[in-house]
């Protein structure tokens, strides 16, 4: 949902909810900031009850009052930006934020004028077409370390052990039990997965069979190079009893990926399927607790048709086997890619309203080109996150952006830099291009106030994607017509034309772009001043310990000198399409 405030002193508030983030933008161009040290803003419950919102910066006056891993508070030592965000809220609630600019000094801070916006999160589970599902996906925060002392979920006992899986999944595994337990005695299921072995969930998928739920499984039982643990998810499904009759396994055109992770939901009485699963999240521990992804809920007849006879398509197991030979190899690739085809529309033209399956593999990279396009075409922002790193097609196009370009912001998995095999031909996408980069990392040393962190593979949660795994793209994500893309494709060649995968394109709904873009904030802003601090020590650069304190006169704000990000990023918001007032 979006809001904005009533002008005060020249200042305006802009908030956008998703279900437990909000992000605000402070519309500041004609406001008096001479002197401005920052906003002190306080949170207000529905019952009333209200505290000033806790900090991670404070004056350089005030060092002794804090240690490592606490928190402090804003309202002796205030937010220094214009645009801040809250990831700490509980989903379908309202809330009221006052922010209140303070001058004066550190130690005698003069409250200006409060400016009071009202807000609402979205619910999780909506009678809506959409419910969108992201699990936390950041051990490697303070949060984890103070809560939960960097141990891992498996290491702890009891409650602790539970509220450790809580707070990591949130609302991501509740959802997918949820979409499980829909079915009653006559309805059906059908899945599709690449891992497959987070036992819980077979265990309700189990539940369902005993009740008379037809269940059809598809899992990966490829033998091919990525080694993909068939092992584990044969292990899985005996221990959870499923029998031999509800599974099917994919072992065709074994040198590319099952890479799905899909159901699809047939009311008994139907002769049509009403609701799909989708997204980027694995049947697996280190899937649902550990790397970020998403879970993406559809209720939608015409999809979910769609979704079926895809289904239904891979259930045959179609494509070259091992024993076929070499012109058959080719004749069973190709007639499995163009049944793949025949199944859903081709996206030659523009995206249409509402939302479109794409499924891989595909006869060209031209899906791909599309997506590409997307974010060099934005009109103010685009957004992607990237498992595998920045693909070339991607790179081209950024590589000719410019300051006036729209902004492209980047989640990566591992940083792009040069290789010893490109350092002569590697080019860097910087600010220069308008583009702005996070990675995942973690904080190994302890550092001012914060306190040292851990990460999945640390926990023993992961031991391949460590932080970003999810898989969704952005653009103009703030507009009056956003387009999300969300699946299981990693944005790649190979996910294009080679596994098989799903994705979704949604456009024009502002409540799935609101939620998407909030938590790609929560997961950018999260990871950016980790990617930064891993660079600089890289780097070897010295320490300015001035940047662990806020700034003790309104010099913060000539960080947001036009053309800059900080600027950019308030304009987000003032030109945000379509805001209420509550």
């Amino acid at each position: 949902m979006r809001f904005k405030s009533k002008i005060v002193d020249n200042y305006r508030i802009y908030a956008v909810t998703g279900t437990n983030t909000v992000s605000f933008g402070i519309d500041y161009r004609t406001a008096n900031t001479k002197g401005l040290l920052g906003f002190s803003v306080k949170r207000t419950y529905p019952d009333n009850t209200e505290h000033f919102m806790p900090g991670f910066k404070v004056f350089l006056t005030h060092k002794d009052k804090v240690t490592p891993g606490n928190l402090t508070t804003t309202e002796t030592d205030p937010i220094q930006s214009f645009v801040w965000d809250d990831f700490t809220l509980k989903p379908d609630e309202e809330y009221t934020y006052t922010f209140i600019p303070v001058k004066g000094k550190p130690d005698d801070l003069q409250q200006q004028k409060p400016i009071v916006i009202k807000i609402r999160t979205e619910p999780s589970f909506s009678k809506q077409s959409h419910d969108i599902f992201f699990n936390r996906g950041v051990a490697s925060s303070q949060a984890y370390g103070r809560e939960f002392n960097n141990t891992s979920p498996d290491k702890l006992v009891g409650k602790k052990q539970q509220d450790a899986f809580n707070w990591l999944g949130r609302d991501l595994p509740v959802a997918i039990f949820r979409f499980i337990d829909q079915a009653k005695k006559g309805d059906s299921l059908f899945g599709c997965f690449y891992e497959f072995n987070y036992l819980p969930v077979l265990q309700e998928f189990k539940k369902a069979i005993d009740r008379g739920v037809h269940v059809k499984l598809i899992v990966d039982a490829k033998n091919n190079k990525d080694k993909t643990p068939i092992t584990q998810t044969k292990a899985a499904l005996t221990k959870a009893k499923i029998p031999a009759a509800n599974i099917i396994y994919r072992k065709a055109n074994k040198n590319v990926l099952q890479h799905n992770k899909f159901m699809v939901f047939l009311q008994a009485g139907k002769t049509k399927p009403s609701a799909v699963w989708t997204g980027s999240t694995n049947i697996t521990e280190s899937g649902i607790f550990g790397q970020t992804n998403v879970g993406h809920w559809v209720r939608d007849t015409t999809l979910a048709t769609l979704y079926k006879k895809y289904w239904d398509l891979l259930s045959k197991d179609p494509g070259p086997k091992d024993n076929d030979t070499a012109a058959n190899k080719k004749k069973e690739k190709t007639a499995y890619i163009s049944d793949v085809m025949n199944i859903q529309h081709d996206l030659n033209g523009s995206i249409p309203t509402g939302v479109t399956p794409i499924f891989s593999p595909r006869k060209s990279l031209d899906m791909l080109t599309k997506y590409f396009d997307l974010i060099d075409k934005s009109q103010h922002v685009g957004s992607i996150t990237l498992a595998f790193g920045i693909n070339a097609g991607l790179k081209d196009l950024l590589e000719k952006h410019n300051g006036g370009s729209p902004i492209s912001f980047l989640l990566l998995e591992k940083e792009d830099k040069a290789t010893a095999k490109t350092k002569d031909t590697f080019i860097p996408l910087t600010a220069t291009n308008n583009v702005y980069q996070a990675f995942g990392s973690f904080i190994k040393d302890p550092l001012y106030e914060w306190t040292k962190e851990t990460n999945m593979q640390q926990l023993g949660i992961t031991k391949f994607v460590t932080y970003i795994h999810s898989k969704f793209l952005l653009q103009d994500p703030l507009g009056a017509n956003p387009v999300v893309i969300s699946g299981s494709a990693n944005f790649s060649a190979n996910s294009t034309t080679g596994n098989d995968e799903n994705m979704i394109i949604i456009q024009g709904n502002l409540r799935v772009a609101d939620i998407y873009f909030t938590e790609f904030n929560r997961l950018f802003n999260h990871y950016y001043f980790r990617a930064v601090l891993s660079q600089l020590k890289d780097k070897k650069v010295k320490d300015d310990k001035k940047s662990y304190y806020l700034d003790d006169t309104d010099g913060w704000t000539k960080a947001y000198k036009p053309g800059s990000l900080r600027q950019k990023r308030v304009d987000m918001y003032v030109s945000m399409e379509k805001t209420a007032t509550l």
